[in-house]
C-alpha cells in the first residue's frame, strides 16, 4: 500500500483486517464494513466517505475474467472465501453498508473441512457486469475454526 496516502497504521498491516465472522447477516457493523469494526483501521471506512481520502482505483472491465489474489501471511483453517459488489446505485458518498452491496456473492470459493490453503491463494473469476464508474469490490474470508474473518474492500472503476 502506498504509505503517502496517510492511511493510518493498515499501511503496515494490510492483511491484519479481521473481524466477526458472518457477513452478509453478521459480521462488521454497517459504516465499519471495510475495517471490520477495528478501530486501528478506520481510516478504512472513509474510502468513500464525505470527509474521507479517496483511495487508488483499479480499472476493471465488467465480464472480464481476473485474478484476486490473497497473500496469507497466516494461514488459517478455511471455510470459504465469498466477493460482492456495490449495487449499481450505491452511494459513493457515504460510508459502506450492507444496502449498498448485492448481498448475493458473485463468487463463493468453498473449502474442503477446514483445509489451509499455502500462503499464496488466487481465485479466477469473472466480475460482473451491468456497472459503469467506481465501485467498491468487497471479500471475505472465513475462517472455519474461529469466530472470526478477514475482510478486503477494493476500489475498481468500470469504464
Amino acid at each position: 500500500m502506498d504509505k503517502s496516502l496517510k492511511c493510518g497504521p493498515i499501511a503496515n498491516e494490510p492483511q491484519s483486517v479481521e473481524g466477526p465472522k458472518g457477513f452478509p447477516v453478521g459480521g462488521p457493523r454497517d459504516g465499519e464494513l471495510a475495517s471490520a469494526n477495528n478501530e486501528r483501521f478506520g481510516e478504512l471506512d472513509d474510502i468513500l466517505a464525505p470527509n474521507g481520502k479517496p483511495w487508488p482505483v483499479t480499472p476493471v472491465v465488467g465480464g472480464r475474467v481476473y485474478r484476486f489474489q490473497w497473500w496469507l501471511t497466516a494461514p488459517h483453517s478455511t471455510a470459504k472465501f465469498h466477493y460482492y459488489l456495490t449495487r449499481p446505485d450505491w452511494n459513493q458518498s457515504a460510508r459502506l453498508t450492507r444496502s449498498q452491496l448485492d448481498l448475493e456473492p458473485w463468487l463463493t470459493v468453498k473449502f474442503q473441512s477446514g483445509e489451509i490453503p499455502d500462503n499464496a491463494v488466487a481465485h479466477w473469476a469473472r466480475i460482473p457486469s451491468g456497472r459503469r464508474g467506481r465501485h467498491v469490490l468487497y471479500a471475505v474470508w472465513d475462517i472455519a475454526d474461529t469466530v472470526n474473518a478477514f475482510y478486503s474492500a477494493c476500489d475498481v472503476n468500470f469504464g
